[in-house]
């Protein structure tokens, strides 16, 4: 299996090269909103609601900000309808929707706009909890799919698969987001916007205070 097919057939950290003047541009463009005022152009209103929970349960609030606090689910939802393409566009609103359709039956609730965080984690855990083996099988049948729907065929992806597949994409968009926010470029990691002295023997550590430096 060529996995790094697998990946960009996946639509996220499946192989998109996204200069960082476009990733910029997209998280200032969040910059303004909040998550009350927010109507998503990407996802449904019920979706963008699911969006927002499920990020925070990935990034949570500890001694810095969550996911949402940064408007990674903005920073989502932007990039899904303005970067990716129109296939990984229906890939990721199918994948979505076994996700969402699983969290409604194991809560017995009918409307996405009520699951609570409660009611989606143990669903996400369950999605990204799989063995190496497993998941390699599972990049197979993505690949596979995705081949069938460029080619014109029909074709069908397991809910399972399709779970895992919108987990792991979202893990990594998460990810992706909150290491691309200004909060975490500023005032998590090691940030020096105007470059200093010199210091040939300095020590890495020390002068980055153990962080890594902010690109």
């Amino acid at each position: 299996m060529d996995r790094r097919k697998a990946l960009k057939n996946m639509g996220l950290a499946m192989g998109y090269t996204v200069a960082t003047p476009t990733l910029i541009s997209i998280m200032q463009s969040c910059k303004g909103e909040t998550v009350a005022q927010w109507t998503p152009e990407f996802f449904t209103q019920a979706e963008g609601s699911v969006i927002t929970k499920l990020v925070d349960i990935i990034i949570p609030k500890t001694d810095t900000l969550s996911a949402s606090e940064v408007q990674v689910d903005l920073f989502i939802d932007k990039f899904s309808q303005d970067v990716m393409e129109k296939e990984n566009q229906d890939f990721f609103k199918m994948t979505m929707g076994k996700f969402i359709d699983k969290a409604l039956k194991d809560s017995g609730k009918e409307n996405a706009q009520d699951l609570t965080p409660e009611d989606l984690e143990p669903v996400l855990a369950s999605a990204l909890k799989t063995s190496k083996d497993d998941q390699a099988k599972m990049f197979e049948s993505i690949t596979t799919y995705n081949e069938a729907i460029a080619e014109g065929k029909s074709a069908t992806l397991d809910d399972g698969t399709a779970r895992f597949a919108f987990a792991n994409n979202l893990r990594g968009l998460t990810i992706w987001g909150y290491k691309t926010s200004e909060y975490v470029g500023e005032e998590v990691l090691a940030y020096l916007p105007v470059p200093g002295e010199y210091i040939g023997c300095g020590d890495a550590q020390e002068l980055s205070q153990g962080k890594a430096w902010s690109l």
